[in-house]
Formats: C-alpha cells, structure tokens, sequence
C-alpha cells in the first residue's frame, strides 16, 4: 500500500485535533444503548444492504482491495486482507450524510466485519481527520464492539475526483482510534491498530 499518511505520535495529535475542531454527534453506526435493544438496533445498519452496482467480495474490493492493521483485546489477530479473501461494500449514508465502508473477511477461526462510518465525508474529496464511527463485528458469535461517538476515532481518506466507473470511486486510507471500541451488550472491548484500507465507494450523484 503506499498511503502517505501522519504516523506515530505525531500524526495521532494532530488528527485529535482535527477532530475536536469538526466536533460531531453520535451516529446510529456507534450508538452504545445496554441490552439485546442494543444489538438489535445496530445489527441493521451493521449488516448494511448489498451495493446494486455490484456483488459483494473482489468485484466489490477492486483488484487492489486491502485491509491490514491489528486489533487485541476481547479479538486479537493481525489483519492483512487482500481483495481474493475479503468482501467489501462501500455505500452513502442515508439523508445524505457521508458514506460508509465495510470490510469483512475470516481472521483464524472466526469472521470479522469492519464498518467505517463517515458523516462528514464529502464524495471524490480527498480528507484528514473525518471522524469516524466505527463497528467491529465477531460474525458467528453475535458479538459486536462499537465506539461511543465521534470522538474516539478518525479516518484519513484518499478518493479520486474522477470514478473508477459510473459512480463507483476508489478509496484508500488509514483508520486511527485513540481509545477502546466497547463491547455491545458486554464488558468486553477491543482495541485497533491504524487499519490501512483499500476498497471501493459507490456513491451515485443526485438525480
């Protein structure tokens, strides 16, 4: 991958800033009510709806699809997905707020989903420090791990201006969070490691 992205100390500054300076609020992709209510509420948009413009799995990913980073805690696993193994989805959020992207794919004897939720992401504009709303989920057992608001994690994203095809955009970028995603329903939390990402953004202009 070649994101040209901040890393270290340094970089994870100067996105909490970024972050604090757009502010936020919370979103239905992270919001953290106790009980089965909970999952239940957030399952949908979890297991968001299959992209018209194409099938889910390499056709969805791009040649090039990718996810790689770390995640420990309750999950532990070093990532490094290629677009032959993995499925991806990229869709705009509804009342036109941002978009969103998901990656999933198996990591030792589970599955695991990935959901990157961006409310302020505009479409074919590359951004830093769009704060995020992030879901993990442990497909099989049901488990899920969500931050709490906008203020936990941040996406630094590239998309072309142009379209790979009719409405379909190409889109790489790092994921940072500077505190634990807690699990739903649960006492458990996971913790990730800058995921790095490649995939594909489906994003038709308005009629």
């Amino acid at each position: 991958m070649h994101c040209s992205f901040p890393r270290g100390r340094a970089g994870l500054a100067l996105l909490c800033f970024v972050g604090a300076c757009n502010g936020g609020t919370a979103d239905t992709e992270s919001a953290r009510p106790a009980g089965v209510s909970a999952i239940a509420s957030v399952a949908p948009d979890a297991k968001t709806a299959p992209l018209a413009e194409y099938r889910p799995g390499a056709d969805a990913c791009g040649e090039d699809g990718a996810l790689s980073g770390r995640i420990y805690g309750a999950v532990s696993v070093d990532l490094d997905w290629r677009a032959a193994a993995m499925s991806c989805e990229g869709m705009p959020r509804p009342h036109g707020e941002g978009a969103r992207l998901r990656f999933s794919g198996r990591a030792g004897d589970s599955g695991l989903a990935f959901i990157i939720a961006m409310p302020s992401l505009e479409r074919g504009v590359p951004m830093r420090g769009v704060p995020s709303n992030v879901t993990v989920i442990e497909e099989g057992a049901g488990r899920f791990f969500s931050a709490a608001d906008l203020e936990t994690c941040w996406t630094d994203i590239e998309m072309g201006g142009a379209p790979v095809e009719d409405a379909v955009y190409r889109v790489e970028g790092v994921l940072y969070c500077i505190a634990p995603l807690a699990e739903i329903g649960g006492d458990a939390s996971v913790t990730l490691d800058e995921l790095e990402f490649v995939g594909r953004l489906a994003w038709p202009t308005e009629p």
